[in-house]
């Protein structure tokens, strides 16, 4: 039992020992973190940027939690025009904070930094935080009342946009539409006077009765039967009543030309024998 006191007696010397550095050190930490950004201020002042930037950086490597660090690291940023990074810096710092005059800043200088960027309805809300933290503070509350005017001005051009980009899509639109319907009217028409040639061709090759002529005709030659041909032929060698065939007027010739011939010799035989013969026409 004895040895068990004296044991937990040790431990707990060695416990409050441990505690009593850690809490030494941490004291010394930040007293090194308030000296570094005391520095950073002085070089701050004389734009030296680079070297402030170092010193606010070593004195959050001292006390990570040491917000006026963070904080002044942030506005020097600022004043480099280095507003990307002086706003990561601040919303960073925005989480190791504790008091709430430290917030108010904070929130403050990155209303500011949005209201730079025309970020106008994000400002809003960072004023508003910063007015949350210090209600009374005059400087907040004027930026505020400014950055909601801009707001609500930014929101009226984007709706205008939006407006004068549904006019134009919609013309574009009605555009696309009369393009359609003239090109379609285009096809109907070439597909209208094609029709009319084709119906005008087919009305030439057409007779009355709306049959082929082509067709007819060849139908015709083709109806037309060898025997009819001949008998035709007969009846036009046939005579006509009054008239003589080609048939008989040959006939006739020839019986005139044999009786031309036996008057002609007798003729000639009376002449041998001296004596004159009247000669009389027998037919």
């Amino acid at each position: 039992m004895k040895h068990l006191l004296i044991y937990i007696f040790a431990l707990f010397t060695v416990t409050s020992f441990s505690q009593e550095a850690e809490l030494k050190a941490q004291i010394q930490a930040e007293k090194n973190a308030k000296n570094l950004v005391y520095e950073g201020n002085s070089l701050l002042d004389k734009d030296d940027f680079v070297s402030a930037e170092m010193s606010y950086r070593q004195a959050l490597s001292e006390s990570p939690t040491e917000a006026v660090g963070g904080y002044n690291l942030g506005t020097s940023y600022i004043k480099e025009g280095n507003l990307n990074e002086a706003l990561y810096q601040l919303q960073k710092t925005t989480k190791t904070a504790t008091s709430k005059e430290e917030k108010h800043q904070i929130f403050h200088n990155i209303g500011n930094i949005l209201m730079q960027e025309k970020k106008c309805k994000e400002a809003v809300e960072a004023y508003k935080n910063a007015l949350r933290n210090n209600p009374t503070d005059d400087e907040s509350r004027y930026n505020l009342a400014l950055a909601q005017v801009c707001a609500k001005d930014q929101e009226d051009k984007n709706q205008d946009e939006d407006k004068d980009k549904d006019k134009e899509d919609e013309k574009k639109d009605q555009d696309d539409k009369k393009d359609q319907d003239k090109d379609q009217d285009g096809d109907n028409k070439d597909d209208k006077d094609k029709g009319d040639q084709d119906k005008k061709d087919g009305d030439e090759n057409e007779d009355k009765d709306g049959k082929p002529k082509d067709d007819k005709q060849d139908q015709g030659k083709e109806n037309q039967d060898p025997g009819k041909e001949k008998e035709k032929e007969q009846q036009q060698q046939q005579p006509q009543p009054g008239q003589m065939s080609p048939q008989q007027m040959k006939n006739l010739l020839e019986a005139m030309n044999n009786q031309e011939s036996k008057v002609q010799e007798k003729m000639n035989a009376e002449k041998q024998k001296g004596m004159k013969i009247e000669t009389e026409k027998d037919w």
